[in-house]
This record gives C-alpha cells, structure tokens and sequence, in this order.
C-alpha cells in the first residue's frame, strides 16, 4: 500500500473527492514525516503542527459538504523563509532579521494557496536573502541532501527541494533569482519551474529586480500545473505581475502545444509530436559537463525524439553572461543590506558581506551596462525560439558536492555561479524554465534535464515535460532511508 506522504497533490485531491482517506490523516503524515527527517537533512526553519492540524480539519470538513475551498484544499504545502506568511516571521535565513513585529500579511502566491485551502506545514529554509546556490545560513545551519546527507542539497530553495523529495509535503514554493528552484530540484531530483517573470507576482519587491521569480517544487510536472492554476492570478500588490493566464495550466498538459512555424500557427493536440527541440549538451563546449549527467540528459532527450519531437543538437548564440549578471546580483544584494549597520554586517554570512561590498562600488553606469547585455541576450534567445519551441540543456554540468561549502573543493570557482551555467542566463531573460529528474549519475544522485522555452509559453514547458512523465523517461527513484 503506498504511504500517504508519497503521493502526488494530484492524487490526494482525487482521494479527498472519493472520500478514501481525509486531509487529517494526511497531515499528520506529512508531519511525522517532516520532524523524521529534520535531524538528517534540516529542511525546516519552523513546523506549526498546531496550525496545519487546525487547517487540516477545517478541510476535512469542507469536503464532508462537498465544498472544497478551492484546487489544493487540504494539501500539505511549506514555504520557503523568504516569503511573507502570516502568523510567524520571515527570518530570510538572517539574523539581522528581527523576530518582532505584526507578521499579519501573506505574500501572493501564499495568499492564493490560503484561498484554495492549503495546509502549511511550515517554513523552509533558505540561505541569508536567497543570495547563493547552497542552502546554509547563519539562521538554520546545513541544509542536506536527501540522496546522501555528506552532500548539498542545493539552494537556495534548499529546504523546498529536501522537504518535497523526502515526502514531508507534496507542494513547496520557492524562489529562483538565478536558478534557485532548479539548482535544487535538480540536486535533490524533484520537479521545479522557474516561471516566466511576472507569472506569479512577487510581493514585497524583490532587492534582486526582475530576476526573482517565485514558483512551485513539487514532485512532478502536473503537480506544478495544479500550483501554478492557483499562485499565477495576479495581484494589485505586484506592479509588474501579469494579467490572467490565458487558461488552466493542468488543462494544458493534454491539450494543444504551439509546434511548427510560428509563422502559421500550427498546432499538434495532445503529445510533443511535431516540437522543435534545440538540444543543447554544453552551450556548444563552453560548459564542462559530468560524464554521468551528459549520459542521463542524453537518454532523455532521446526519449523526446522516440515521442515524436524534431530534435536538433543546437546551441543559442550567446557568450556566458556572467559578469553582468554579477553586477546586478551584487548590486542587489549591497541593496537588502544597505539599511544595517556596522555591528549587524557582523552578522552576516561571510560570502555575503563580500558580494555586497563589491555592489556598493558599482556605478550607475555599470548598472545599466549589465542591463543592455541583458537586453541583447533576451533579443537573441527571441530570435532562437523562432526556430525552436524549446531548449534542452542539463540543468547543472554536476550532481550534488559537499554540504557546507558555497562552490566544490578543487573546482577553481570563486562564487556559485561558476558551477551553475545553465540556470542564471534564464533569469536574465525571464524565460520559463524548469528542471526535470531523468536519472541517477554512477554515484546514485540525482540528474535534472532543463526545459527552455520563450517568455510567456510556460504552458509548453510544463507539457514538455509532463510528455516525458506520463512515457516514464522522467522521475527516479526516490532517496534511500534516512539513517
């Protein structure tokens, strides 16, 4: 008999309806699971058993009348600490961050899962501003990795990734300014969509511009296509949120997906048949790939060609965009911190303190420099999907490295985007992207494959890899047991 806590969102929604197991029973599994598997990984800030039990059994109730309160009503769901949530605070994975205050508003996407009848389960965690692609901050430790606890899990939705992986809920949101649902998902073998910017609003503003971007983890593509039919309707907080979806992102993973020339609006109902897939292994040999992660994608994309895609070993036409995108990342990051003072500065990570001093000495002009190469960037990757529906890279050259360290021993990297090549020029752009699980490396951890596509087609790379999924090229085994 499958255990409650591994069941999709999806699932327990059906089981709700057919009245074959109830939202309490579910949580308390969630739950128990939850506080199992803290000591290992940490992938909770803050639990509130007595909160999620009390929204538990209002939702039990609702479906007893046959009145859900919405799409997800009395799913398990738990929230990185880097979005506002009633009733607790926001620490954001620092300490300069004062527990005291009113704590009375939701985010957004928090506020529509509210409205829909999630159960939050709690909070997760997040390096100090979400500013790295390791989890660990001065707040909550190491966060760890679920296929092997010596290793990262990835961040910064560290947490998220850790926690959905290892059944302790089947929905989390994230945030992703430079990969950071990705980074993770991949890390810790999950689902994950960074969608396209303005997708789902973003309130309070992020210091980090328009890189950040919110949005779900969970354990495979339809789960994601239930949360994002909830957190994506816009909200007046959001200034640059966009308007409604043009339709149900679940009801898009069966139906017709844009394929052939743009130009005539061809469409193929129903499957990937007729994509144009850019396969990309290495950014043509710019980014050193693991043997084991090339095979994996490989398979993969080859599986998409045995569904009907038009695959073509492609690379976009762009130089790595690293040093703009550290002019705005460090900038950002100078600005979350420009309000403490000296004392507080000694608090923060030590990396931390380091970006941030370098932001503070770049100018305006460097700042809109970093802006055109964006500009340009995104012109080119316009211009590349003319041609392809969707790009496929890995989602990271790497399988998960050592806890506890902002960049692998020995790799000769400085900052974590030296390890991360994939996933950042997509922040730039605000291109949807999401990550995919398709195998285990020689050493047992988790492989993503990344789903590219244009701004705005998020429906394309949910069905891209719900296609894979539904053919079982896509989700892996899950972790061993937790010692």
């Amino acid at each position: 008999m499958t255990e409650l806590t591994e069941l999709t969102a999806v699932r327990l929604v059906e089981g709700y309806r057919k009245g074959e197991f109830s939202p309490v029973d579910v949580t308390r599994a969630a739950l128990r699971r939850a506080e199992e598997i803290q000591p290992a990984v940490n992938a909770f800030v803050r639990l509130d058993e007595e909160a999620a039990l009390a929204q538990a059994l209002d939702s039990a109730e609702r479906w007893r009348r046959g009145e859900p309160a919405g799409l997800v009503d009395g799913v398990p769901v738990s929230v990185k600490d880097i979005l506002l949530m009633r009733g607790g605070p926001t620490l954001r994975g620092s300490r300069t961050v004062s527990q005291t205050g009113r704590w009375d508003e939701d985010a957004p996407s928090v506020a529509r899962l509210r409205e829909h009848g999630a159960v939050f389960l709690g909070r997760t965690t997040t390096p100090e501003f979400g500013w790295k692609g390791v989890t660990d901050s001065p707040v909550s430790g190491v966060t760890r990795n679920p296929y092997d606890p010596s290793r990262t899990s990835g961040g910064s939705s560290g947490g998220s990734a850790a926690a959905v992986a290892l059944g302790a809920g089947p929905l989390s949101l994230g945030t992703d300014g430079g990969g950071s649902v990705r980074i993770p998902g991949s890390f810790c073998g999950i689902f994950a969509l960074k969608p396209t910017y303005g997708r789902v609003p973003l309130y309070p503003a992020s210091a980090f511009g328009t890189l950040a971007h919110v949005g779900p983890m969970t354990r495979d593509a339809a789960d994601a296509a239930l949360m994002m039919d909830v957190i994506s309707g816009p909200d007046i907080r959001d200034w640059s949120g966009l308007g409604p979806a043009s339709g149900s992102f679940t009801d898009g993973l069966d139906g017709a997906v844009r394929t052939g020339d743009v130009r005539t609006g061809e469409v193929r109902a129903g499957d990937v048949r007729g994509l144009r897939v850019a396969y990309s292994p290495s950014f043509g040999g710019q980014v050193a790939v693991r043997p084991g992660v090339a095979a994996a994608v490989r398979r993969a994309v080859e599986g998409l060609a045995s569904l009907g895609a038009y695959v073509e070993e492609a690379d976009p036409d762009f130089t790595d965009p690293v040093e703009a995108f550290h002019v705005l990342w460090f900038s950002g990051a100078a600005r979350v911190t420009q309000r403490l003072g000296p004392q507080q500065r000694k608090l923060l990570d030590p990396g931390l303190r380091e970006i941030c001093a370098l932001g503070e000495r770049f100018s305006a002009l460097d700042y809109l420099a970093a802006v055109d190469v964006r500009m340009e960037l995104g012109r080119r990757m316009g211009r590349f999907h003319d041609t392809y529906d969707v790009l496929v890279t890995p989602t990271m050259p790497i399988t998960a490295f050592e806890a506890g360290v902002e960049v692998p021993r020995g790799s000769g990297h400085r900052r974590w985007t030296g390890w991360t090549p994939f996933t950042y020029p997509f922040n730039l752009t605000q291109q949807p992207a999401a990550t995919v699980p398709v195998g285990l490396d020689e050493g047992g951890l988790p492989v993503g494959l990344q789903i590219t596509a244009a701004r705005h087609q998020d429906p394309l790379v949910l069905r891209t890899a719900h296609a894979l999924y539904t053919a079982g090229m896509a989700g892996i085994t899950p972790p061993p047991p937790l010692s």
